[in-house]
């Protein structure tokens, strides 16, 4: 599955499922993997292949994680910039994952329009629940409610 090879509106309900679960699969990896690069520095070549060989990619929309890993460094100022007005604690002081998490999914909001901000929300939501702190998920969710607002507000305000 290709990270650009969205579906259309008319793509059959399996096919649907299917790519949100490859994709939910590359974010998983993503965010471990983003974590790592910002603790240890080490070239995301290498942090690519560790991962594409030490972990289970079946099932994974490789190319949407590799699209994540690559992103996300290459715009980290823009991405720090849209969160930071909406951060309560100084960016240097946010935990490692949740700065992964919120990278990962301002990355998308920014980069991705095809993928709905509620989208990007609910999986963020669920990466912080599974690797974050107790209640980081719902730091996650008030920080990129707002961002959201800012980088797609015709999207956030018709939610509203």
């Amino acid at each position: 599955m290709s990270a650009g090879a969205g579906l259309s509106d008319n793509a059959p309900e399996n096919e649907r499922r299917q790519l949100a679960a490859a994709r939910r699969k590359a974010r998983h990896y993503a965010v471990q993997a983003l974590y790592q690069w910002a603790m240890t520095d080490n070239c995301l070549a290498d942090i690519e292949q560790h991962f594409t060989e030490e972990f289970d990619f079946r099932g994974t929309d490789t190319e949407y994680f590799r699209e994540l890993l690559h992103g996300v460094p290459a715009d980290v100022a823009a991405i720090e910039a849209a969160m930071e007005p909406y951060l309560d604690i100084a960016l240097e002081k946010l935990g490692p994952v949740e700065r992964a998490v919120l990278r990962l999914a301002v990355w998308e909001l920014e980069a991705r329009p095809d993928v709905p901000y509620r989208v990007v929300l609910s999986e963020a939501v669920a990466l912080a629940k599974k690797f974050g702190a107790a209640e980081s998920h719902r730091f996650v969710n008030g920080v990129l409610d707002k961002v959201a607002r800012d980088l797609r507000p015709a999207e956030a305000g018709r939610a509203r």
